[in-house]
């Protein structure tokens, strides 16, 4: 692994951790003066106004052009550092006490964002490894990696996936000295990890990371089907390098859903064989996992053994669930529907308003006979070119009281800000895209999330993003701090509004 510190200019070598200790953080509520909106463009317009302003734009917007609605400012842009490359995929975000964590499929990248207007790179982590899907806790940051390495080092190189000694799982560091992080350990887990749910235990000892992964195949000694599960590894705080594989919860008993064959113009269903990703929500003991051709929601009282509530699957519009978002109160769930797997052309007039797009489910009953019952879609109007990849993607919450409001990534379709309070009927109110990439390029924003008043986003071409809005719907968030935030693990905002 090489780690370069921005502002040291130098290579330093990786050193094994053993163990050492960890400060947990907390959610806190910072009072401070509301940021209403300041921007003469929106002085004395109604939200019925800006409503029909935001969808002024027409057109698709020329090769790199930003556009966006008038309560939606670019503030800053860091293209990709050194030694990362322009085939260096910039993928999900995590957060901690103004520091923002950049994971890519060659490593990660940490930024000083302090000063949202002008955000700085602290150091560099050359660790390849797609996802490199990431989280932190305290001075832990934990990596997956979902592709066939010839050991858990930073310095492995690709190897087939029908080789036995081929390696894919977590990797964990140490990010005490944020200019210098250090490998800790690894922990091998069957499929890789394509995403990892950090989950913190209730004794505030361990934390667990539920690990999605899939795509089985006979001829992979170490990924075989059927791959009904997913991984728990289990970390112990006060000894990190003693992590280790808990378990492997079998969550689809009966296989899952089984599939249906097409192509995105006809319409296909991915067959379950595991989880793409998995949210949960600690304080209310729930999860609610997107797993491929089912959505699911879990009890996770007992961290160790999630146990099915509800699974609803919908055969028609949906081909491969992808993430969910619960709401503040836990009384919804947002999953999202990555039709063409991230690489396809889906938000156009021919795939249509329905598919690609994010499903809105309310959970009803209580206790055991809780249900996901579905509401209706929601996908972005503004219609992509033939060469943009757009889909539902990453978003998380943005903390108002009283409205169920978010901020999400569609890839190359840009960042949508969307107000769901009303389950049967979403509405956008702030947007921000680019045009298409030079020739016909994929990429656009991976993780589009809302962090201490800002909107940041992990922009598979471009880098790292900041973004404001300026709304009346969304001004009071701008008081909400929180330490920590990994969106895969929901805080409960309503413990931090003012009363």
């Amino acid at each position: 692994m090489e780690v370069r510190d921005s502002s040291r200019r130098r290579r330093t070598p990786v050193a094994v951790l053993g163990a050492f200790a960890l400060g947990l953080s907390v959610l806190t509520w910072a009072p401070q003066a509301t940021a209403a909106p300041d921007d003469a463009d929106l002085a004395g317009l109604s939200e019925t106004q800006l409503s029909s302003q935001e969808q002024s734009a027409t057109g698709i917007p020329g090769v790199d052009e930003i556009r966006h609605s008038r309560n939606v400012k670019h503030l800053a842009n860091l293209p990709k550092p050194a030694p990362f490359t322009e085939s260096s995929t910039w993928s999900d975000l995590a957060f901690q006490d103004g520091y923002a964590f950049d994971g890519n499929y060659d490593g990660f990248v940490i930024y000083d964002i302090r000063q949202p207007h002008k955000p700085s790179i602290v150091s560099t982590v050359w660790c390849p490894g797609s996802q490199n899907d990431i989280s932190v806790k305290g001075d832990l940051l934990f990596l997956s990696t979902d592709s066939s390495r010839s050991d858990n080092s930073c310095a492995s190189t690709p190897l087939p996936a029908t080789n036995k000694n081929a390696w894919e799982g977590i990797k964990i560091f140490d990010i005490s000295d944020k200019r210098s992080p250090r490998y800790v350990a690894a922990v091998e887990t069957k499929c890789g990890s394509h995403t990892h749910t950090l989950v913190p235990d209730k004794q505030g000892k361990d934390v667990y990371l539920y690990v999605s992964s899939y795509g089985p195949n006979a001829a992979f000694p170490d990924c075989q089907p059927p791959h009904d599960l997913i991984s728990i590894v289990k970390v112990p705080l006060a000894d990190p390098a003693s992590a280790s594989l808990l378990s492997e919860n079998v969550l689809f008993p009966d296989g899952g859903n089984p599939g249906r064959d097409g192509t995105i113009e006809t319409g296909y269903v991915r067959a379950t064989s595991g989880c793409h990703d998995i949210t949960v929500y600690p304080a209310k003991d729930i999860a609610a996992g997107a797993c491929m051709g089912d959505g699911v929601l879990w009890d996770i009282s007992d961290r160790e053994k999630p146990r099915e509530l509800s699974r609803v699957q919908d055969n028609v519009n949906f081909a491969f669930w992808h993430s969910a978002t619960f709401n503040n109160e836990g009384t919804k769930v947002v999953f999202t529907d990555e039709l063409g797997g991230g690489g396809a052309a889906t938000c156009n007039e021919k795939i249509g308003k329905t598919r690609g797009a994010d499903g809105i489910y309310d959970i009803t009953g209580d206790g055991d006979a809780r249900e996901l019952e579905f509401r209706s879609y929601y996908k972005i109007s503004r219609t992509q070119g033939d060469t943009e990849n757009c889909v539902a993607h990453n978003g998380s919450l943005i903390p108002v009281q009283g409205r169920d409001i978010m901020v999400q990534a569609w890839y190359q379709g840009g960042i949508s800000i969307w107000d769901f309070t009303d389950s049967r009927n979403p509405q956008e109110i702030g947007w921000f895209e680019r045009g298409p990439l030079p020739d016909g390029k994929g990429g656009g924003s991976w993780s589009a999330y809302y962090y201490n008043g800002y909107i940041y986003s992990s922009d598979m071409a471009k880098g790292f993003d900041v973004l404001d809005i300026r709304d009346p719907r969304t001004a009071t968030a701008k008081a909400i701090r929180v330490g920590e935030l990994n969106v895969q693990t929901q805080g409960a905002y309503r413990d931090l509004f003012p009363r």
